[in-house]
């Protein structure tokens, strides 16, 4: 902002053509007084009323001028200001220049409300997997003083750290403005295959048999966000399946995906919002499993992005997860081998 005697160059330069035509109008009733020949004290007079009018009306818009620029600065040290802050205005282009500010504040309010939601789902998401990485580190820790012959356990405590580190790329990835989805034709089959291969010691170790009967579906998605959906589905599954349970994997009805366990279900008055964020449970509270509520949570965002219905129903008995691709031109039943 300008100060000193720059705010009166300013304002000089504000109202050049003001001032202009008061000089000029001044000058020419000097001229006519002149030219009609009156006396030189009545030209005098002339002058000095022009003078005096000047100096008044000038210092009044110099004062308002400088009243605005004192606002303007003001407002400067805090931009996020109320927009009723700013100065009055006198002209229709200053109401313009003032609409236009108004404007971009409410814009740069959304903005900043925007960065600190951010932040603050950021902080909290970061919080709740910094708590859930540690359970499998402080189970590698003590297999490693244990000394084990047998690195199954271990190799399985690295493939969770391994799929948490997966979960912070993909919930950054899901959060950024840029949509990388590479929608093609895949086979589920294939998916499901390469799903389950992950998570084979994990099966092995448990215990847990697995039933898949092929659904022979070509659906139209990105391979890579279907998988990291059904790894997030089935290691789920296996996270809350006792020792010698089942996982069932299969179609039905035309269009959906079944992922049905013997776990220990979802008390009813949890299943409304298991999707919520953070959410655990009663059940994921009482596990060892130390659950955080974000798998099913991602999930749930990857089938929005995906266009893919996903519901949970549960009873003491298991959970069975659907996921129905809705998009039925784009689905077909491949023929069979």
């Amino acid at each position: 902002m300008e100060k000193g005697p720059n705010i009166f160059l300013a304002w000089l330069s504000a109202h050049r053509l003001t001032a202009a035509a008061g000089l000029f109008c001044a000058l020419l009733g000097v001229l006519i007084f002149w030219l009609y020949g009156l006396p030189g004290e009545a030209i005098v007079y002339l002058i000095g009323l022009c003078l005096v009018g000047i100096a008044f009306f000038g210092a009044l818009s110099f004062l308002r001028f400088w009243r605005k620029h004192k606002t303007l600065c003001t407002m400067e040290e805090g931009i996020l200001m109320a927009a009723e802050s700013l100065p009055d205005t006198t002209t229709a282009i200053e109401e313009d220049y003032q609409r236009l500010v108004q404007r971009l504040l409410r814009e740069n309010r959304q903005l900043h409300a925007k960065i600190d939601g951010s932040m603050e789902d950021l902080t909290t998401y970061y919080t709740l997997w910094v708590h859930q990485i540690k359970t499998p580190i402080a189970a590698m820790d003590l297999l490693l003083q244990a000394k084990e012959e047998d690195t199954s356990a271990l190799e399985v405590e690295l493939q969770r750290i391994s799929q948490y580190v997966d979960m912070v790329l993909q919930y950054l990835r899901l959060d950024s403005e840029t949509r990388d989805l590479d929608l093609q034709r895949c086979q589920l089959d294939a998916v499901i295959r390469q799903t389950v291969r992950k998570y084979a010691k994990l099966f092995i170790l448990k215990k847990i048999r697995l039933t898949f009967q092929e659904t022979h579906l070509e659906v139209l998605s990105d391979e890579k966000w279907l998988a990291f959906l059904l790894e997030q589905v089935l290691s789920n599954a296996l996270k809350y399946t006792p020792a010698g349970g089942e996982i069932r994997i299969f179609q039905d009805p035309e269009e959906t995906l079944v992922i049905a366990d013997t776990g220990i279900g979802i008390a009813p008055e949890d299943l409304p919002r298991i999707f919520d964020k953070g959410f655990t449970g009663q059940n994921g509270r009482q596990s060892a499993q130390n659950a955080t509520g974000l798998g099913l949570y991602l999930c749930q965002r990857l089938c929005r992005r995906l266009d893919i219905g996903l519901a949970a129903q549960s009873s003491p008995e298991g959970t069975t997860m659907t996921l129905t691709f809705r998009v039925n031109d784009f689905i077909h039943q491949v023929q069979g081998d």
